[in-house]
């Protein structure tokens, strides 16, 4: 199991021109085959009146279902660019969709493959991006003597601190990356010459979004 991969967060829009031609690309996180098609069918209700509505998206930890369409564009000149991009970005659980206003002027095959393209880039741009983490609650329980050395490992080693309680001793809630676990455990036993007691709790899944932490169910 991956100990972290980047997902769509939160979806966007954005539109590019090109020789006239209109290309609208619209973004959203998509858990299951039926979501996706269900804003594929979406976007292409929104967007009635435009020639094409091209699409791709990738679900799973890594990219298990991928699917595109070129809805009328010449093969592989819009859906498979534009899930060359989701997979080049390493972006998983979204879907983006493509509309096309016809502007008069035909592209040709690569001119179709840079536009497709650079819409998904630019809606992705438009878009919010969260990399997920698996990470373990820790539990640390010290005295005051002990404070100033875990707050310091803390620092150095970039540990998300999410509670802590000042009674007549002091209790760390930690979110610690899996990889990290094991060393921190270590860092935090020897400084406090083991005078701190550690708690291994739950499995959670995390994500920072603007310096905010983001909690998954999985």
């Amino acid at each position: 199991m991956a100990d972290s991969y980047k997902i769509l967060y939160e979806g966007g829009e954005a539109e590019i021109e090109v020789k006239k031609s209109r290309f609208i690309a619209n973004t959203k996180p998509v858990r299951s085959e039926e979501e996706a098609v269900a804003f594929i069918a979406e976007m292409k209700k929104k967007y009635w009146d435009a020639r094409h509505n091209c699409s791709a998206f990738t679900i799973g930890m890594n990219h298990e279902l991928t699917r595109c369409s070129d809805d009328g564009e010449p093969a592989q000149t819009a859906g498979r660019p534009m899930l060359d991009v989701l997979l080049g970005e390493d972006i998983h659980n979204m879907c983006v969709v493509v509309t096309r206003y016809f502007g008069g002027t035909l592209l040709g095959t690569g001119g179709l493959v840079r536009a497709y393209s650079g819409a998904v880039k630019e809606g992705l741009e438009m878009s919010e991006i969260v990399e997920k983490h698996r990470a373990f609650e820790m539990m640390v329980e010290t005295d005051y003597t002990g404070v100033g050395k875990i707050q310091y490992i803390l620092g150095q080693e970039g540990i998300t601190i999410l509670d802590s309680v000042y009674t007549d001793k002091v209790e760390f809630q930690l979110l610690v990356p899996v990889a990290q676990y094991d060393g921190l455990v270590k860092k935090i036993t020897e400084g406090t010459s083991g005078g701190a007691k550690i708690e291994k709790g739950d499995e959670i899944w995390y994500g920072l979004l603007n310096k905010e932490v983001i909690l998954f169910e999985e």
